[in-house]
């Protein structure tokens, strides 16, 4: 599940609240007992906690067995030729690209559906449009089919814009998590 922002947090924590009241009303309404309703409710919170703490805990058992903890401190050069390995674990034969002109991909994965120019950006902060405007020209220099950019982190709104207009795939933090769990499953 992406990151929420504050936003959405904020509409969460409304709805909550909402479901709350609701949930209080609706158990005074069956019961006529303020005592009743509030055991109810007391139950009824206790399951969300309950769901809300196994959520987290399952997400971040994830997190662990997918090593993406070790590719935050990697540098940039590390997370591509670690992109590479995972890619061809995928079933892709994978090159990475010069560091020096590489025409803004850095790596260049070979698949069923053809050739795919990647950019790899291992940032602590959003891809902005850069990565996308980037891997757009790289697309066309490399005769590639498709194009990708694939981060441990997210995306800005305007990234994401540009890249569906573009028809540029972006895998984000969470998709990067499954792909390195699908490996590891099939190992």
């Amino acid at each position: 599940m992406p990151k929420s922002t504050k936003k959405q947090q904020k509409a969460q924590q409304e709805l909550i609240s909402l479901l709350t009241v609701g949930a209080a009303a609706g158990a005074y309404w069956m019961t006529k007992s303020f005592i009743a309703a509030g055991i109810i409710l007391f139950l009824l919170l206790g399951i969300l906690m309950a769901v809300i703490l196994l959520l987290k805990a399952d997400r971040e058992k994830k997190l662990r067995q997918s090593g993406i903890q070790e590719i935050d401190n990697m540098d940039g050069i590390q997370f591509e030729n670690y992109l590479a390995a995972l890619f061809k674990q995928l079933g892709y034969s994978a090159k990475v690209t010069p560091s020096g002109g590489d025409y803004g991909a850095d790596l260049i994965l070979q698949g069923e559906k053809g050739r795919i120019a990647v950019q790899a950006k291992r940032y602590k902060s959003k891809v902005g449009i850069k990565a996308v405007q980037e891997i757009a020209s790289a697309k066309a220099y490399y005769s590639a089919n498709e194009a990708w950019v694939v981060t441990n982190s997210e995306f800005t709104a305007q990234a994401r814009n540009l890249a569906l207009s573009a028809h540029v795939r972006l895998i984000g933090r969470d998709e990067l998590i499954q792909l390195i769990l699908k490996t590891k499953k099939a190992s």
